[in-house]
């Protein structure tokens, strides 16, 4: 499998560092989730909204849901693409698909994460349905694939 997942996935370029790893030095799972997180935070930020910003403003988008599916094992020194793409919000989800790409084009992983968004200051805490302007806009930067980092 050699092609993206995506027409325009938002790339982050990673490599297996021992503290990414198991003892056997294999990729351990919760570095997958780290990555997951640090490629949405910098997809956002690439669109205009750093996360600082998003928490500055009062609220914060959890995980409400991931997915994550292992199909080839990534070991230390791999270097591997990781392709994201925000999809079009469901409702009060916020949903991403993304891939953990090999060089060769193997896919080591493929994840689905959705988040919610949350004021959480105010004392207004709950889940808001519309994003305030500044995150919508970079949001719907990132769903139509506008920018995406370079290699």
């Amino acid at each position: 499998m050699t092609e993206s997942v995506t027409t325009h996935p938002w790339r982050l370029k990673k490599r297996v560092l021992p503290q990414h790893t198991d003892h056997a030095g294999v990729m351990w799972h919760g570095s997958y989730v780290s990555w997951l997180e640090e490629a949405r935070v910098e997809a956002l930020a690439s669109a205009g909204m750093p996360y600082g910003r998003v928490s500055e403003e009062g609220y914060e988008m959890p995980v409400v849901r991931l997915e994550l599916t292992y199909r080839h094992a990534l070991a230390h020194g791999d270097l591997v693409t990781l392709e994201s793409r925000a999809l079009p919000r469901r409702g009060v989800r916020w949903p991403w698909e993304s891939r953990f790409c090999l060089p060769d084009g193997t896919c080591a992983a493929e994840a689905t994460v959705e988040l919610v968004l949350l004021r959480v200051a105010d004392g207004k805490r709950g889940v808001v349905r519309e994003a305030p302007v500044a995150l919508a806009e970079a949001l719907a930067v990132l769903v139509r694939g506008e920018d995406r980092a370079a290699d």
